[in-house]
Formats: C-alpha cells, sequence, structure tokens
C-alpha cells in the first residue's frame, strides 16, 4: 500500500506544496468508510423494511467502488520497484494474513472452536485487502493497455459466468470489482473536477433520489447479491446471459452514483479530513464490533427493530467508524497494519524513507 511522497497530481493542480494531502481525497476515503460501518449494520435489517431494503440496495451500488475507484486512483504511480515491492507486501499483505489469523481465532471463541486456518478463504471483508494486493500487482499492465476499462469489464463478465471460479481468494468479487479499480487508473485531476462542478452537482440531487425509488421498486424483485459480487450467474439462479447482463447493469449504476456521491464530496478541509489517513485501519477493525453484533443477534432486540432504534445503531456505527480512523487508534494497531520488515527483504529495505529515527511524512495510502 503505497505511501507516494510525492503530491498526488489533483494536490499538485491545486498549488499545495509537497508533501501534503489531498484534502478531497481523504474527505472522500473517510465518507465512504462510513458507509462501509453503516452498510454492514443494515444488512441483517433490509429483509425487515422495503425502505431499509431501498437504502441498503443503493448504498451497496457505489460505497465499494467508489473505494475502489480512489484506491486504484492512488495507485497509478505503481511500477513494481522494490521499494513499492516492499511496501505492497507490509501494507497488504502482511496485515491480510495477521488479521486473518485474528480473524479465525475470534471466531473460534464466538462461534465454532474448531474453525480451521483458511488463508485462501479471506473472513468477512478480508477480501478486499487479497483483491488490492492482486490489483496493485497487475497495475503495470493494466497502464500498458489500450482498451484497460473494457479488458477488465470483459475479465468481469467472464467470471460472473463462470461458476467453477469458486470461493478460494474471492476471485469472484476480485474479477466483479476489478473495473472500478482499472478506471480509477485511468482518471485525472481535471476528472474529479468536472463531477464537482455546480451543474454536476444539482444533477447528482435528482439521480440519487431516482435511484433509491428505482431501488425500492426492485428490492421484491431483485437480490441484492448483485451488489457484493460474490457470485456467479449460475449460483444466483439465472441463466449466463442474464449474468452477464447484470454485471454491465451493476457497473453502470456503481459508476453513475459513485460520480453523484463524489460531486457531493468537500475539497476544502473539514473536521473529518484528517480522518481519512485511517480508513484501512476502520475496515479492518470494524469486522468485529458488526461480526459479534450478529453472532450474538443484537439486531432481534425489540429496540434494534424501531425505526428510532435504526436510526441510533446507524449513528453509532458512523461513530464507531469514525473513532476506529483516529490517531490513537492507528499508533496502536500500526505494528500490525505498517511493520517495518528490513530484516524480510534484501539489502535491509524498510516500508519509508526514515533518517534519524524519524518517520519520513506520508501521502495518500491506496485505501
Amino acid at each position: 500500500m503505497e505511501r507516494p511522497s510525492a503530491l498526488p497530481a489533483s494536490a499538485k493542480a491545486a498549488g499545495r506544496p509537497a508533501g501534503r494531502r489531498d484534502p478531497f481525497l481523504d474527505n472522500t476515503k473517510y465518507l465512504t468508510i462510513v458507509l462501509v460501518g453503516v452498510g454492514h449494520r443494515w444488512a441483517p435489517m433490509q429483509g425487515d423494511s422495503r425502505a431499509a431494503g431501498a437504502l441498503y440496495a443503493t448504498v451497496y451500488a457505489f460505497h465499494m467502488p467508489a473505494f475502489i475507484v480512489i484506491s486504484g486512483y492512488l495507485s497509478r504511480s505503481y511500477e513494481g520497484t522494490p521499494r513499492q515491492i516492499v511496501r505492497l507486501v507490509t501494507g497488504v499483505l502482511v496485515p491480510y494474513l495477521a488479521f486473518q489469523t485474528v480473524y479465525t481465532l475470534f471466531m473460534r471463541w464466538l462461534d465454532n472452536p474448531q474453525r480451521e486456518f483458511h488463508y485462501q478463504e479471506p473472513g468477512f471483508a478480508l477480501w478486499f485487502l487479497v483483491a488490492l494486493f492482486v490489483w496493485r500487482l497487475t497495475t503495470p499492465v493494466w497502464k500498458n493497455l489500450r482498451w484497460p476499462v473494457p479488458v477488465a469489464l470483459a475479465i468481469a463478465v467472464g467470471a460472473s459466468v463462470t461458476p467453477s471460479v469458486g470461493n478460494d481468494l474471492d476471485l469472484m468479487r476480485i474479477a466483479q470489482f476489478l473495473p472500478f479499480f482499472v478506471l480509477g487508473l485511468q482518471l485525472r485531476p481535471e476528472h474529479f473536477a468536472l463531477v464537482q462542478q455546480r451543474a454536476a452537482r444539482w444533477l447528482a440531487v435528482p439521480v440519487t433520489a431516482c435511484a433509491l425509488l428505482l431501488a425500492y421498486w426492485a428490492v421484491p424483485r431483485m437480490s441484492s447479491g448483485w451488489f457484493l459480487r460474490e457470485k456467479s450467474a449460475a449460483e444466483m439462479g439465472v441463466p449466463a446471459w442474464v449474468g452477464a447482463t447484470m454485471v454491465l447493469a451493476v457497473f453502470g449504476c456503481g459508476l453513475v452514483l459513485t460520480a453523484c456521491f463524489l460531486a457531493w464530496v468537500p475539497r476544502r478541509h473539514m473536521w473529518f479530513t484528517t480522518l481519512g489517513a485511517g480508513t484501512l485501519y476502520a475496515y479492518l477493525l470494524h469486522v468485529y464490533p458488526i461480526k459479534l453484533s450478529r453472532e450474538l443477534d443484537w439486531y432481534s432486540l425489540d429496540w434494534a427493530g424501531h425505526p428510532a432504534g435504526r436510526v441510533a445503531l446507524t449513528v453509532l456505527v458512523a461513530a464507531m467508524m469514525t473513532l476506529l480512523c483516529t490517531s490513537p487508534v492507528r499508533k496502536l494497531f500500526r505494528p500490525l497494519m505498517e511493520p517495518d520488515m528490513p530484516w524480510f527483504f534484501r539489502g535491509g529495505r524498510r516500508t519509508g524513507v526514515a533518517t534519524h529515527g524519524k518517520r519520513p511524512r506520508r501521502g495518500h495510502r491506496a485505501a
């Protein structure tokens, strides 16, 4: 997970000094990670209310696509240099192995004492680290293709009609979310500026409203599983051509709603801007309270099913995600998330360019 010392192009275009982070990207990362947590909170209640199901489907249509697009955008400088390989291993692969181990032990305590250490089957939400590792490794390939997004879409469609892809490494999700990462690699600051124009912001309101109405209509007619992108067409119980069509449809839907979301993300520094540096921490750590609440069936409590209770839980989850992005939490879990492992690499390379024992100033990470 690269921490480039140079500015993102959008920051350069805005005239910010070298080493400064782009508030727009940090704001986007923070808001998307809050939506990820809220979406996981809403998942168990979507069957109890059509309105809740519509909100769930709308959020799931774009929250991970938006997160992945930004991850791709921040991966544009990846060329497979030794320093970047070190950061990829220590910032993505090692955290995956560590958190997969912790998750397995957690589930042994919570649910199944005989649960095995299946490192080829990512636990709840950990698939993203595997996906990011694979996507980042293949970045040089996508940067050299003439039509990278269409090729990525073809891979996504091909995976959707191939039931034998299986669950190992969550390859189905890796393939079906791939087009968003590849799209992020192609984006430039002017594309973000385009969706931030006043006309685009106002257009985003009726488009989002229409999406909510469409989701409300579709709740009893369509499975929300299409937005998870974890199953093939056969597993979803539809013919291959329907599966291929749905892959393209949910990609288009995710793209439109991501543009609407980005249109309203503040470009200036906000109270939550600095929290954008800790989104991957929140992503990995929120797994445990969310999973605990599901396994203990807290959602079945009477007050949790009341509209006011649902709102209260949503606010609570948003606050939890905010807390998990804070500096004290990052400092506490940094040994797991950003370990320095010079002993593991040839030449004793470190994850950053530290001098005289000081940690380097960090730019944006890829997630």
